[in-house]
């Protein structure tokens, strides 16, 4: 979650914005249980075991979110997170210098061990994501670390609003695309999804922006089905029969013309 310089919100702000959710409540305060464990000492307040200079330069809370817990990390009582490196933009370019903007994360809470990349779990990362976006005015862009993408507010709450309500998955954003050096384009981050990553051969490609909406088509279809173990022949919605096959070494679907 990238806010602009100064603008992260505190652990105050998130109480608040949890008082105008019914989906969302907070599970976990450190914060809170530092305060009620302070032992006083002569006269003077000692923190409780845990509550030391360490707890203090990282502050955060856990939510829960339709019955699933998330660690939020990075509020303005304590230091930001890092910035990470974007290497894919979508409808976000900040104003702000990248070395200027400060990061919030949402990481799977401690009793999700095991289960962060089940759908549910990711479902409930980016419903929390979008809900934040909804509320903070300053949040910029959500990064999205297995594409490298940024995307900015306005494209974030819509698309995901979408899927989560049983629309098309949000291929541009939670994936990306390159080209390659033999002219194929190549997906980024669909293998977090399911595995394999999509190659749309050419010279399929020889129309970057069509071979894009194809390679949109097909994200939001391999995610439903979870990937491709056999061949399939399909019909590219300009009537263009297609073949779809896995490379040897099963990391990749391939495409191309029949």
């Amino acid at each position: 979650m990238l806010f602009a310089p100064g603008k992260r919100p505190t652990r105050a702000a998130i109480l608040a914005f949890v008082s105008r959710q019914h989906a969302v409540s907070l599970s976990h305060d450190p914060a809170a249980d530092a305060a009620a464990g302070l032992l006083v000492a002569q006269g003077e307040p000692v923190p409780a075991a845990g509550s030391g200079a360490d707890a203090q330069d990282e502050a955060w809370v856990e939510l829960l979110r339709e019955g699933l817990t998330f660690d939020l990390r990075g509020l303005a009582d304590g230091a930001s997170r890092p910035v990470p490196d974007i290497a894919h933009r979508f409808d976000f370019s900040s104003a702000a210098a990248m070395a200027e903007l400060e990061a919030l994360s949402i990481t799977p809470g401690r009793h999700l061990a095991g289960g962060e990349r089940s759908m549910p779990v990711l479902k409930g990362i980016l419903g929390l994501a979008r809900d934040l976006t909804q509320h903070f005015e300053d949040l910029q862009a959500v990064y999205w670390q297995p594409s490298g993408s940024a995307i900015g507010r306005r494209f974030f709450e819509p698309v995901i609003t979408a899927w989560l309500e049983g629309g098309a998955f949000p291929a541009l954003g939670l994936t990306a695309f390159n080209e390659v050096a033999d002219g194929a384009l190549q997906s980024v981050g669909l293998a977090f999804w399911i595995g394999q990553e999509l190659r749309i051969e050419p010279p399929l490609t020889a129309d970057k922006v069509a071979a894009t909406r194809l390679g949109v088509r097909l994200v939001n279809q391999l995610v439903i089905v979870g990937g491709l173990d056999e061949s399939e022949r399909i019909i590219a919605p300009d009537g263009t029969r297609l073949v779809m096959r896995p490379s040897r070494n099963r990391n990749f679907i391939r495409v191309w013309r029949e």
